[in-house]
Order: C-alpha cells, then structure tokens, then sequence
C-alpha cells in the first residue's frame, strides 16, 4: 500500500510518499481503507521534531514506519477476532495512528460509525478539531446559554467548530481572525467578528465569560483583563518554537491555572471519546454544524498540505484524499 512515511525530522519535506506493506488488524484491531484524512497542528510540529522529546520517544520505541496521520474517515475491510462492534463493509471515521495512508489499523474505541448524510470528507475532519472546539466549550468551559464567548483563531480548523459549537449552546459569539476570514467566519453565525491585524480586542471596554484561545495570539495576561472575574480562559495549542513549542504554553496556563484563581487560565487537550465523535457526526448530518474545508490534496500531496498549516494561513480544515 501506499503511505507517508516521515524520514527525519525538520520540515514537511521528511514526508514521503511510500509503498509498505498494508498492516494486519491483529486479534482486537480494525483495518481501515482510508478514503480521507485531515491535516492538524499536531503533523506539523512532528515534522519539525517539536516539541524536542518527540524525536527521542521515537528512537526508544523504534517503529518500524512513521506513518504520520490522526483523523480519518473510510470503509472497514477486515476485523479481529475479538472486535464485536463494527464489521467489514462499516463506513467509520475517528482516529488512528497512521491515517495518510490507503490503509491503516486501529482500534474499535476510536472509531464510530459514519451517518450516511456525511460525506467521507467531512468526517474526516471531526476527531481532532471538533473533539477540541466541543469538550473544550461544553465540558471544560460549560459554556451556558446567553454567556459571552470570545474565540481568538476562529478561521483556523478548531476556530470554525469553536464558533458552531458555542453558537449551538447558545452562547454570544465574539470571533477574532484575520481579514481573509472575516466573511468566512460571519457565515458561520458569529454575533460579532473582529479582525485581528486591525484591532485588539484586548484594548475593548468589554468583558467576556469565555476566552477560547486557540494558538497563543495575545499573551494570557493582556487576555485576562477583558475577563469576568469567573470566566474561564481555554488554551488551546500554541504558537511555533524550537524546543517545546506549544506544550511550554500549556505549561505556563498549568502554572497559571494553580497560582490564580480568578479569571481561571486552563490548558486543555481532547480526549477522543466515540460518543462525542458520535454527537459531532450527528450535529453535521442535520445541518447544525458544517466542517470548513479550505483545500484538498491527494496523498502524494501530503507535504504541501502539511507545509500550507504550518503556514498559519489555512481556513478551516485541509483534507487529503486518499483513494
């Protein structure tokens, strides 16, 4: 089969397009033809050999093949004999380790079934930016209905699930993005949009019960000062660096979070839970919530897409297609 193999580490250009042998699903593993992947900070920063340990952990664990690749969306083609769920033929999506590839094995927890009024495409974009946009809102946050939501990087693949989301738990959205966005974001039914290389929303005389913050674009101290003095500051991912970045912005809203109680800063990470990829899925199948999808690459195309998301520029999500 064909995949991406990362070769080194240092930019996008360590992707490789190359045939290895199509993996086995094993007693409680699930084989996956992928139909399609997406693209997120977290392939960018592996490449780069960001944070620093990653590099390391691999040379201790040694896989035989770095197949890079989170999200997917496809059709099961064999299982286990201990996997009880899903069976051959299956349209699934969710998360596996090594989805840019024709095929790839995981694990029935981190897959649920694909209504069919979702394109394989759309799927494909869930598990990690929406799992994100919706845990982060919904369970961490608890953002409630008539609350104040600023999200800071709503033009980005997390950002336009962000707004959806707290949109759909009735909060008043506030979207900050850059000016290529603007339009974008106010289709997604943002109350207010701002743009980010004309004004600071840091500089308003206006307060706010959630800041999602989504790759560091203001430091914390400038966003707690147009807070509620109970809100809640999310920090989602974080802005290039050579040895941590982003997990040192992580650490700092940690420190943050234990030396201060009001307004709260809050590092938070998703965990891939198959009901919320379920909800996620249903929520686009209704019509609810629609994923953002700005380019499409085929597989052998696997770097540039990588390479454009590094780039900070990408509306929404970038999807490769694999067959």
């Amino acid at each position: 089969m064909k995949a991406i193999v990362q070769e080194g580490y240092g930019s996008p250009d360590t992707l490789k397009l190359r045939e290895i042998e199509t993996p086995a699903p094993g007693d409680h593993g699930v084989l996956v033809e992928v139909h399609a992947a997406s693209v997120n900070a977290l392939d960018w920063h592996v490449a780069r050999g960001v944070p620093f340990f990653i590099p390391l952990l691999e040379a201790i664990t040694a896989p035989k093949h770095r197949v890079r690749g989170v999200d997917l969306a496809g059709r099961v083609t064999a299982v286990g004999k201990n996997v009880t769920r899903l069976k051959p033929g299956d349209d699934v999506l969710g998360s596996a380790d090594g989805s840019f590839a024709e095929f790839t094995v995981t694990t029935e927890k981190r897959l649920v079934l694909k209504p069919a009024g979702v394109t394989f495409e759309q799927a494909a974009t869930l598990n990690v930016a929406g799992l994100t946009a919706l845990q982060g809102l919904r369970d961490r946050a608890r953002v409630r209905a008539a609350q104040r939501v600023l999200v800071n990087g709503a033009g980005g693949g997390v950002g336009t699930f962000a707004v959806q989301i707290a949109k759909w738990l009735g909060a008043h959205v506030t979207a900050v993005t850059r000016a290529a966005s603007v339009a974008l974001v106010r289709s997604l039914g943002a109350d207010e949009v701002i743009d980010h290389d004309a004004e600071d929303f840091t500089r308003r005389g206006e307060r706010w019960d959630v800041i999602f913050d989504i790759g560091g674009l203001q430091p914390f101290s400038r966003c707690r000062r147009v807070m509620q003095p109970e809100g809640i500051l999310l920090a989602i991912g974080g802005p290039a660096g050579r040895w941590l970045a982003p997990a040192d912005r992580l650490l700092e809203a940690l420190m943050l979070s234990a030396l201060s109680r009001r307004p709260r800063v809050v590092p938070f990470v998703a965990k891939s839970v198959s009901e919320d990829l379920a909800l996620l899925a249903g929520l686009v199948e209704r019509g609810t919530i629609t994923p953002v999808i700005e380019r499409r690459f085929a597989l052998r195309e696997t770097a540039e897409a990588v390479r454009l998301l590094g780039a900070g520029r990408a509306r929404g999500k970038i999807v490769i297609n694999t067959r």
